[in-house]
């Protein structure tokens, strides 16, 4: 069977698969389910187009993996065969454990188990699978492997992950501002030392790539409506997960209501329980919602009506903390117009922060290599004065209530 096949990507045009391992892995269950998880959880809410998935991306990270390997290696970076393999099987696995919507399951039916922990998890059975051939990889996606630069390209400031969400999103929900040149960037890469920097020719595309990436943040990925969509799903789930808890039984499919009826941490996530998470996905969470509005209880079926119509709640941004009794005021009203209880009441009336800083200066700095010889951080090396300011943390608090009428 011939296994080097080629996809259409729209946006790199023709992708190939690069070996027989690669094209195994992607025909594994595991990886397939990602066509099933959206990109961008709820953000299809605000931008209708916003409906690709993580299968499309983590195809598009080995793309762009592909070309930092061939641009390396003719700069002269060594780069054994194997080492390539490793690559690319931790670039195209680095995704594989979101849940359902992306992020929102990570915080209401599994106890503080991040994405990362859950693809490690299926990297390591897969490995078994597949005669150890993923040792390598693993090291690498744990940061563990001595040649640094490697680690740098799957988890970095100038990740191939990175490269290709920007591009990718920007695409997809039409925000232009986050359209990077991820091919111009790669082509500016080179080692000194095992680290990853940027050569000086490529300062402008690195800007454009940190001030791309702010932007994104707050247009797209904390875009307050995309905002308001994902904490009413996370509400949904926990409600779900309380209710059965007190013995009602609730509508869904086997594996929803395995992570519904049991408390799941990272110290229980064996075999079985990465299996029965294999099978979950985004349509087990909507036909669910589709079931749930339609229940007794006035928190769950509130919740899945406002998702499933479209019928958000309002959310307010502040630069300043939010007075509690702001809160309180709107959580007054409910009880009194529903009758229902304080603790029903704030499921609908809440508040909390999101922070964007574009680049993390403590985090593996972008380097950028002078003709000179010497390596300075961008922010120094940058006439661009507003890169000090991106690297900044910038927070903002927002409160959500209902409209009018639930």
């Amino acid at each position: 069977m011939n296994k080097l096949k080629i996809l259409n990507d729209p946006i790199y045009g023709f992708i190939t698969i690069p070996n027989s391992l690669i094209f195994d892995l992607i025909q594994h269950k595991y990886f397939q389910r990602l066509r099933r998880i959206t990109q961008m959880g709820m953000s299809y809410l605000v931008y209708p187009g916003a409906h690709h998935t993580r299968f499309h991306h983590a195809i598009g990270c080995v793309h762009l993996m592909q070309q930092a390997v061939n641009v390396l290696r003719f700069k002269g970076v060594t780069i054994t065969n194997e080492e390539e393999e490793a690559l690319y099987v931790a670039i195209l696995l680095h995704d594989i454990g979101h849940g359902p919507f992306s992020h929102a399951m990570e915080h209401s039916i599994v106890n503080n188990v991040s994405h990362e922990q859950i693809s490690l998890l299926f990297m390591e059975r897969l490995n078994e699978e597949f005669n150890s051939n993923l040792t390598l990889a693993i090291k690498i996606f744990k940061g563990e492997y001595h040649r640094s630069f490697m680690c740098q390209l799957i988890s970095g400031q100038l990740d191939m992950d990175r490269a290709d969400y920007l591009k990718r999103d920007s695409f997809y929900t039409g925000v232009a501002e986050g359209n990077i040149n991820s091919e111009r960037l790669i082509t500016m890469l080179n080692v000194v030392n095992d680290e990853l920097v940027v050569e000086e020719k490529g300062i402008y595309s690195v800007e454009k790539f940190i001030i791309a990436r702010r932007l994104m943040y707050w247009q797209v990925y904390l875009h307050k409506t995309g905002l308001v969509a994902e904490q009413l799903l996370i509400r949904v789930l926990k409600r779900a997960k309380e209710l059965t808890n007190l013995g009602l039984n609730l509508n869904a499919s086997k594996p929803l209501q395995y992570f519904l009826c049991h408390e799941i941490s990272i110290e229980n996530f064996n075999k079985e329980i990465l299996n029965i998470f294999s099978e979950l996905d985004d349509y087990d969470i909507i036909s669910a919602m589709k079931a749930w509005q339609n229940h007794d209880d006035f928190v769950l079926s509130n919740l899945c009506e406002m998702i499933i119509n479209r019928n958000l709640l309002k959310i307010k941004m502040k630069n300043k903390l939010i007075k509690k009794d702001k809160l309180e005021k709107h959580i007054e009203k409910l009880i009194k117009t529903y009758n229902i209880s304080k603790k029903e009441a704030e499921y609908f009336v809440f508040t909390d922060s999101i922070s964007n800083q574009a680049y993390q200066i403590k985090h593996q700095n972008i380097n950028i290599l002078h003709k000179s010889g010497k390596i300075e951080d961008i922010v120094k090396a940058s006439d661009q004065l507003n890169l000090k300011a991106l690297s900044k943390p910038v927070t903002k608090y927002y409160m959500c209530y209902p409209k009018e009428k639930l």
